[in-house]
């Protein structure tokens, strides 16, 4: 039976700083949900996982397991399994001892232990690799092992902190398919922790990003991308990441270089007289055009990225209003432009979004 999590103000304030490390986090976590915890360094993902794992003292609010107050109680207590990113496994035993090596500290039978990782291994093609040393198995065979480790002993709530930044690059993308696949199949309720965020937005049935202790916003992969709530989020979610700039407003168009970009009536009345806003486009919003045309603005290509079934122009506005970082396209990959030319693009009607200068905080668009 799957067990909700709910994480009620939670407070972590380490000694001798005022700043929190997690600030007041309000976080309602489903039955058998895969929620992902995501953001950059130092942004309080860890830590929240930590305090919910009993590692972290939680310094104020509450964190819930199920219908039980687990605040103050000791790790070995609150039914969880954590799988670490470095493995943690013992070199001198085998995989098989190694899976229940914890049910065997619990006092259970060896009848049971032995049932329980044969059915572990079974789940997760390990059959084959039980008398076998850590030391001889592959980066993915091992973390795999790890999730044995935390699946024999039936938790009711997995904790993964950064699972998968030791694997390359292909094997990364595989495991976490197997991860993603093997969580829907044992119904746990999984909190997940990763700075990936194309991990995060592949695995995670909802997504919740942080940044600097504080939650920005919690929402499925999807709404995220096309809903994100200030600046910050809309920069991080998404690979290419979006297109962000702040651009002068006359006549209730944006100033983007050389070219223009008509606002919404919504975006304008939410200016309030500021002839300042942020602007965000995402690569595939962009369409190449004509010069001149209407809500278009020149860019020049430095790099293209041909991929095969995608290409991708890199360039900088053409204008004199260049407080964007570079523009990102996504282009038909059969018809590339050179490099060094001058390139005019429109964005997709119903695809712009607009956030507040001073605050990022978004604005209609509608």
């Amino acid at each position: 039976m799957s067990t909700s999590v709910t994480f009620d103000h939670a407070t972590r304030i380490y000694p001798g700083s005022d700043t929190p490390a997690v600030d007041a986090l309000d976080l309602p976590i489903e039955p058998g949900e895969f929620l992902v915890l995501v953001g950059p360094s130092g942004c309080g993902k860890s830590t929240s996982l930590r305090m919910l794992a009993g590692l972290e003292d939680v310094s104020s609010g509450h964190i819930h397991i199920g219908d039980r107050d687990v605040t103050n109680v000791a790790p070995k207590d609150r039914d969880i399994a954590m799988v670490f990113q470095n493995y943690a496994l013992y070199p001198h035993m085998s995989v098989g001892d190694n899976m229940g090596f914890a049910l065997k500290i619990a006092g259970v039978g060896k009848s049971e232990i032995k049932e329980r990782v044969a059915d572990a291994a079974r789940i997760l093609d390990l059959e084959d690799y039980l008398d076998r040393k850590p030391k001889a198995l592959s980066g993915g065979q091992r973390q795999r092992v790890a999730m044995g480790r935390a699946i024999v002993r039936h938790p009711k709530v997995f904790l993964m902190d950064e699972p998968l930044s030791n694997l390359d690059a292909k094997l990364r993308v595989s495991t976490r398919t197997q991860i993603a696949s093997l969580q829907r199949r044992l119904d746990i309720t999984t909190v997940y922790v990763t700075h990936d965020q194309v991990e995060a937005m592949t695995m995670g049935d909802r997504v919740a990003v942080m940044k600097d202790g504080v939650l920005q916003q919690v929402d499925t992969p999807l709404g995220l991308y096309d809903k994100p709530r200030n600046a910050f989020v809309a920069g991080f979610i998404g690979s290419p990441a979006m297109n962000l700039g702040t651009f002068t407003v006359i006549d209730e168009k944006a100033q983007i270089g050389d070219g223009f970009i008509p606002l919404p009536r919504s975006t304008v009345a939410a200016l309030a007289g500021s002839d300042q806003v942020q602007l965000g486009f995402r690569p595939e919003a962009m369409v190449m055009s004509s010069e001149g045309e209407d809500a278009s603005f020149p860019v020049e290509a430095l790099v293209i990225e041909e991929l095969g079934s995608d290409a991708f122009l890199y360039g900088n506005l053409i204008g004199d209003d260049l407080r964007a970082d570079h523009i990102v396209a996504r282009i038909a990959p059969r018809s590339v432009p050179a490099k060094g030319a001058k390139v005019w693009f429109t964005v997709e009607p119903g695809r712009l979004h607009a956030f507040d200068v001073r605050t990022g905080d978004a604005l209609p668009t509608d």
